[in-house]
């Protein structure tokens, strides 16, 4: 079996762009690592279709990633994934670990340079790296699983070594080849770099970086390929354990109860405030409410809920990520608000200024970290951000040799500014009431429908953020209707249709 398997690779990448129905080293193209099909070639549309598993096996492949929490975070954020993290280099775990590896990669390199070479930590390496490639293969990968162990055998390089006739820089070739077929695109670049490097102990060593790089882009395609059999499996899951503990505990909706009930109230007050100031209304008919309103009403609420009171049961497992949310919402409305009166004040002066709405964001969000934080004076923020935004201003109409803004339109726009922290603020208002108008109609599309409604004027500056927040937002509300629909109905049902629900109750009694 050559170690360099450059002679092969055309017809190798070939195979393994196939189908991932064979039954050869071809299953696992590199198209199984990457979410971007447009980059790789992928499987043909004729591919067989995905193992029906059931969702204790499903349990137990997701037990390895960690637990059920996290295949609730996993279904319902559509951007989770792992990152490849390390220990920052001036901490103290980060500089024993760098002491400790530079002595291993030391070591190693003074055994390589003995005459004759020491090969005995070189063999485990390559061992290690052998296992660490058969772990991303799939079952059926036979013929590129059967190469890796026959180029990869230690006990053949153990006797090699014996004789002095370890060729690593040719394993170190068919390594670095056999991962440039199995990474994710992304990884490219890194295995140009590791061909590139002629040392062969930093190269052993880049070598195991970009494995650790491979694992980690190996968990998030897993991630991505439970998602969609997490999503249909929790929703039934879930909803079978809140019924075992409704059933054990029947005060356990009381406060999903008083959630929606106070939902019904403001809707029931809107109509009423609607009713009048509409003369020819007739206000003895019984207003008739949408159920899937008072529900969405209800979701709106939590996006401004005041976290000193205890959350609606239904809702708990998503309390912390609804109040993340709310709090990103928070600062994204004051950059809007900024935004909005910088616009109305000095709008000719910065007419052409370039990219002012990302310069903007650049001197805002900075200034509002941790504006929700007790501890943190947003006042004073706002002052240095009007500071900022004439400082801006003015620079850029100097530099196009306009007059910059005087003392008073300074003043004035600082203090509208400052203004934004005041309750009941107009502009805060105007904005709160947009940013609300686009969650309901985000909440109002199909689940299925991917596009955004309309962004509302004055929220073009944070149209990107507002697009993701509430995407995030759609996905755990749409998970939270699918598990906990029947529970909401019944309690829609008897809120808004008492005597039908009771009705139902008494010939439910009857037959029994």
């Amino acid at each position: 079996m050559p170690l360099n398997d450059d002679q092969n690779s055309d017809s190798e990448s070939s195979r393994l762009s196939e189908s991932t129905a064979s039954s050869s080293d071809s299953e696992y193209s590199r198209q199984s690592f990457n979410s971007d099909s447009s980059s790789k070639p992928g499987s043909p549309a004729s591919a067989s279709p995905p193992k029906v598993i059931t969702f204790d096996e499903l349990m137990a492949a997701t037990r390895n990633l960690s637990n059920w929490t996290l295949a609730h975070e996993i279904a319902v954020n559509a951007n989770f994934c792992i990152k490849h993290e390390d220990y920052p280099q001036n901490s103290f775990a980060g500089t024993v670990k760098q002491i400790v590896h530079k002595a291993f990669w030391d070591h190693l390199e003074s055994e390589l340079n003995e005459d004759p070479p020491e090969y005995k930590h070189a063999i485990k390496l390559f061992e290690e790296i052998k296992e660490i490639l058969l772990s991303f293969l799939t079952p059926g990968a036979n013929r590129i699983h059967n190469q890796i162990c026959e180029v990869l055998d230690t006990d053949l390089i153990r006797q090699q070594a014996e004789h002095n006739a370890v060729d690593i820089p040719g394993l170190a070739n068919y390594i670095i080849n056999t991962m440039g077929k199995l990474c994710a695109p992304i990884r490219d670049n890194d295995i140009k770099q590791l061909k590139a490097t002629d040392n062969i102990v930093e190269l052993l060593r880049q070598i195991f970086h970009v494995l650790d790089l491979m694992k980690v882009d190996m968990a998030n395609y897993t991630i991505k390929s439970l998602r969609p059999y997490l999503w249909h499996n929790l929703v039934d899951y879930e909803r079978t354990k809140f019924q075992e503990i409704l059933e054990e505990t029947p005060s356990a909706l009381n406060l999903t109860t008083e959630w929606i009930k106070e939902s019904i109230e403001d809707e029931l007050s809107s109509i009423s405030d609607e009713s009048s100031s509409s003369p020819g209304a007739d206000s003895s008919s019984k207003p008739i409410i949408s159920p899937t309103l008072v529900l969405n009403n209800g979701y709106l609420k939590l996006l401004q809920w005041d976290y000193c009171k205890t959350f609606p049961e239904t809702l708990i497992t998503d309390e912390v990520r609804l109040q993340e949310l709310r709090e990103k919402l928070n600062q994204l409305k004051v950059i809007a608000c900024v935004s909005l009166i910088t616009n109305n004040m000095v709008g000719a002066a910065i007419v052409d200024v370039p990219d002012f709405a990302d310069q903007l964001k650049r001197i805002s969000l900075p200034l509002l970290e941790g504006m929700n934080k007790k501890s943190f004076d947003l006042k004073e923020a706002l002052n240095a951000i009007g500071i900022h935004i004439c400082s801006t201003v003015n620079k850029s109409l100097s530099e196009r040799g306009v007059p910059t803004l005087t003392e008073e339109m300074q003043s004035n726009l600082m203090g509208q500014i400052a203004h934004i922290v005041e309750k009941n603020n107009p502009v805060c208002s105007l904005i709160d009431k947009r940013i609300q108008l686009f969650m309901r109609s985000l909440l109002a599309l199909p689940s299925f429908q991917k596009c955004m409604p309309t962004m509302p004027g004055g929220l073009s500056v944070i149209q990107a953020e507002m697009e993701c927040l509430g995407s995030q937002y759609a996905s755990i509300v749409n998970f939270n209707k699918k598990v906990y629909g029947p529970f909401y109905a019944n309690i829609l049902r008897k809120l808004l249709f008492p005597e039908a629900a009771m009705e139902k109750t008494e010939a439910e009694a009857s037959s029994n």
